[in-house]
């Protein structure tokens, strides 16, 4: 690969810092759905989603359910380890929106880091930045409405698609909520008798965005701050 993709965290890269990992990356194109880890799989690739495309960490709980912690897009990474060791997924990874996603064998990242001081202090910060996110969902479960969290997920996944039509469903949703399908369909519901949403077979239309702005609460606004101000870009 010799052209940069449309990864912000692969762009942020000096030429030098990209070269060492170019020939190393290989693009392929995922449809939604797809499964990077099953939690407690061993991870020994680093996927950075392009264009549209968007991954969410899907945490287990008991009862055989999930609730979803994280959406990773086009600004970052999946993989990355967290310290020296083995690197085990946590969380089932899973494709939420299909598209180009290039994969990196973690043993080339880790041979580029020892290569360059500031390669391994950007994936470093990059890091930092996903765990303040993962830190701000806990708080956002545990404090806001389902509502409120609802909203956020459809902005996040919006931002990441760039449109306003998410081809998201009500069981999707649902479990990114970690609520049944039953309760995830009544807030949509809400929404729509308020003229903020639509939907559509296997999709949801954001109708007013500055409605649905209001309705959600101020975590993704937050965690983008963070971004901004940890990686230097928005």
């Amino acid at each position: 690969m010799t052209g940069r993709p449309t990864n912000e965290l692969l762009q942020q890269l000096s030429t030098n810092d990209f070269e060492l990992l170019a020939p190393h990356l290989q693009s392929v194109d995922l449809a939604a759905n797809h499964i990077l880890h099953h939690a407690g799989d061993s991870i020994g690739v680093v996927h950075f989603p392009c264009g549209p495309a968007f991954v969410s960490f899907a945490v287990p709980v008991e009862d055989d359910r999930e609730v979803e912690s994280l959406l990773v897009g086009s600004e970052g990474a999946v993989g990355l380890p967290s310290g020296r060791g083995p690197s085990l997924a946590h969380a089932r990874i899973v494709v939420k929106v299909g598209g180009t996603v290039l994969r990196l064998p973690l043993r080339a990242l880790e041979q580029a880091q020892q290569r360059s001081a500031s390669l391994q202090d950007l994936f470093a910060r990059y890091a930092a930045c996903q765990l303040a996110q993962l830190l701000q969902t806990a708080a956002c479960n545990a404090a806001h409405s389902i509502e409120q969290r609802a909203a956020k997920w459809i902005i996040a996944a919006q931002e990441h698609i760039g449109g306003e039509e998410i081809p998201l469903t009500h069981e999707q949703l649902a479990g990114m909520l970690g609520v049944s399908r039953s309760y995830a369909s009544r807030v949509i519901q809400t929404l729509k008798a308020r003229r903020i949403l639509a939907t559509r077979r296997g999709a949801i239309l954001i109708l007013d965005g500055p409605a649905l702005q209001a309705s959600a609460c101020a975590c993704n606004g937050a965690v983008k701050k963070h971004f901004s101000e940890v990686l230097g870009r928005p």
